[in-house]
């Protein structure tokens, strides 16, 4: 349950009061890391800092690459990073996150130190974020057992399998469970990063440092991870991949079925079959699907008018809009606005 101080601040526009003292964040790497998801919220943080400056504040963030040793530690790529931190139970950061690995398995088979460090730290640590993969540490350790956790959609399946006690929800941008934040892939560690600064001080400079760092403050689609675009690209058919493209040009004209299997050349009862193979959906659904996206990136646009939303998104009416939102989210056109024109932070479930 909220308190109404939360539901009084969401009413005014602000999120969080800003921070009194700098938070220390721990970036937790091993050997063999995805580079680019210690960098993202790494810059983040700095770009944070940097808004912060500009306003005459003290840095809102002291960050440190921590490891089980210290020195260079190679990522996945041609780079490396220099610990200059020893993972402790004795010495704990604010926030740490733990990046992910692309090898996470051998990662895991060679990260006893880490998996113990998580266990031991994560009931006395203001905030431990697992990254993409990195939700498997959390998950070795017992922490995320009986809690909702996201990763990336890849090996979403194998997390599952291998940790069933864990409410795995793939299609989640980022998910916090308490003290406990996992997100999705690669890149998504940037959407978190920027939901932990809003939480710190205020939605006004995580807009500002979205808006210099030329990303979405609340990634469009809401809680979705595969947009239309993602899925048109997953499409092994070169026919149907083209026929997506097409129906994401002409979203305003009313598509029929008959419309798009005589374009794909192919019965309708064959192109049906076809289509839901290749894509995972009806083409009435992608259809739909496409529509609404469409809406939730206009949405973040709070000066456009819900009729105009609609409008620009090809449905029919605001109604049938409202409809589709119901259907896919149980919240009005209206409701999805107030909740995630922001990083989405302040709807977080409470600890369990």
């Amino acid at each position: 349950m909220k308190s109404k101080s939360a539901s009084r601040t969401r009413e005014k526009g602000t999120t969080a009061a800003p921070a009194a003292v700098t938070k220390t964040v721990d970036i937790v790497v091993y050997p063999g890391f995805k580079a680019v998801e210690a960098i993202g919220p790494m810059s983040v943080f700095e770009y944070a800092n940097l808004h912060l400056a500009r306003r005459n504040r003290p840095p809102g963030y002291d960050v440190r690459i921590a490891s089980s040793r210290l020195g260079p530690v190679r990522s996945d790529t041609l780079m490396s990073l220099e610990a200059t931190k020893v993972l402790s139970t004795l010495s704990l950061p604010d926030c740490a996150i733990v990046v992910g690995a692309r090898h996470i398995h051998g990662a895991l088979a060679e990260g006893a130190e880490l998996i113990e460090w998580v266990e031991a730290v994560s009931p006395r640590i203001g905030r431990l974020a697992a990254l993409c993969s990195g939700a498997f540490f959390l998950a070795a350790a017992g922490v995320l057992d009986g809690k909702r956790a996201t990763t990336h959609w890849g090996v979403a399946n194998r997390l599952k399998a291998d940790y069933p006690a864990v409410d795995v929800d793939a299609d989640a941008i980022f998910i916090r469970a308490g003290n406990l934040w996992t997100s999705a892939g690669v890149t998504a560690g940037m959407d978190l990063a920027l939901a932990l600064v809003e939480e710190d001080f205020g939605r006004d400079l995580a807009l500002e440092v979205a808006t210099e760092m030329v990303v979405y403050l609340k990634r469009p689609g809401g809680q979705s991870q595969f947009s239309s675009y993602l899925l048109s690209e997953r499409t092994a058919r070169p026919g149907i991949r083209e026929l997506q493209n097409w129906i994401l040009e002409n979203l305003h004209e009313r598509l029929s079925v008959a419309q798009l299997a005589e374009k794909a050349m192919m019965s309708e009862r064959h192109f049906a079959r076809v289509f839901q193979q290749e894509v995972g959906l009806s083409a009435q659904e992608f259809i739909e699907a496409s529509r609404f996206e469409r809406a939730t990136q206009l949405l973040a646009d709070l000066r456009l008018p819900l009729k105009t939303v609609a409008a620009r998104a090809c449905f029919s009416d605001e109604a049938h809009m409202r409809r589709v939102f119901m259907k896919k989210l149980g919240i009005t056109p209206k409701l999805y606005r107030e909740r995630f024109a922001t990083t989405g932070v302040e709807m977080a479930p409470p600890a369990d």
